[in-house]
């Protein structure tokens, strides 16, 4: 059994390569039960103002089966700690003899990042040039790389609480694509109208912007939040959005995005379009073609999902065999 750190995730995986094996995942038969969050206790009474949690994601294909485990602290960058730590357990299908133990976190970043690229392919305007980023955090700069690895984006925007912060994701992203146009923005609402695509990868309780800024044919990517009282974009947007999600089972049941207008009323289950599985598979279309599709919004909404660990993990494992 491979023991697959954190280094060795970060050097053998691509976003053109895994991309594809998400696709690829998605498109043929799995199984994927509701993965488990357990919201946990304080520690002896004391109060932090975070909420700790626990979650279990189990998946399976014709190749492999596989368990990621992770914890959620919010509160531990305080302490000088990490806010996730995970680890991904992979088995044969055939055989089942464990194969590997896969750095989670690592694979967290590539494999949510990989995920909204994904669904981008299908529901972002084929000739998006722009990208707005919420966010600063150690996600951030795999969003904006993933987007540009399916969209061929001339210019992306970042934007967060922290202008340090700010300058140091611009930089990272810099480095690595020198060929785009990076700018931070302490004022999103001078750009947001403009831009093709938006994505939020953030910890933000309250909605980052509103629908009367969002223009006509943008596409809108969620990720940063998976709790029911808490959302990155207000109700009016969801409600007069496309709506895809990941997982229907997951999001329906942990996403204060959607949670949340649908306790207003003004939105429902069935109002979500489809899976990522439905795009991948070709039982949705995405995106409308002609004038309809070019004046569409279109929202994606992940949490998370095991199937994704999965394949991410699969692919690191074989290319850790190769080398």
């Amino acid at each position: 059994m491979l023991v697959i750190y954190a280094v060795e995730v970060e050097r053998v995986l691509s976003f053109d390569r895994l991309v594809e094996a998400l696709r690829s995942a998605f498109s043929n038969d799995f199984g994927m039960p509701q993965r488990h969050v357990y919201h946990l206790p304080a520690i002896g009474g004391e109060r932090t103002g975070h909420e700790d949690s626990f979650a279990v994601l189990p998946a399976w294909n014709d190749q492999v089966m596989g368990v990621k485990a992770f914890t959620h602290l919010p509160g531990n960058p305080a302490k000088g700690l990490e806010t996730l730590a995970s680890k991904m357990l992979l088995f044969s299908r055939t055989s089942g003899a464990p194969l590997a133990v896969v750095d989670g976190t690592q694979l967290t970043f590539w494999r949510t990042a990989a995920v909204s690229a994904l669904a981008a392919d299908y529901l972002a305007k084929a000739d998006a040039k722009s990208l707005l980023l919420f966010g600063t955090g150690k996600l951030a700069p795999y969003m904006a790389l993933a987007h540009a690895s399916v969209r061929p984006l001339k210019t992306i925007y970042v934007t967060g609480r922290n202008a340090e912060k700010i300058a140091a994701t611009v930089a990272e992203i810099q480095a690595q694509r020198p060929d785009l146009q990076v700018q931070g923005v302490s004022n999103p609402e001078a750009v947001i109208g403009q831009v093709d695509i938006i994505s939020c990868a953030t910890g933000a309780a309250e909605p980052l912007f509103n629908y009367e800024q969002v223009s006509a044919g943008t596409h809108i990517d969620l990720v940063g939040n998976h709790s029911r009282n808490r959302r990155e974009c207000d109700s009016a947007t969801v409600q007069h959005a496309q709506v895809f999600v990941d997982s229907r089972l997951n999001v329906l049941n942990e996403a204060g995005e959607l949670l949340i207008p649908m306790a207003e009323g003004v939105f429902s289950a069935e109002q979500v379009q489809g899976e990522l599985a439905d795009l991948c598979h070709g039982r949705m279309a995405g995106r409308s073609q002609g004038d309809a599709g070019r004046a569409q919004i279109t929202l994606f909404k992940s949490v998370g999902t095991a199937l994704s660990d999965l394949a991410a993990a699969y692919l690191v494992y074989q290319e850790c065999q190769m080398r």
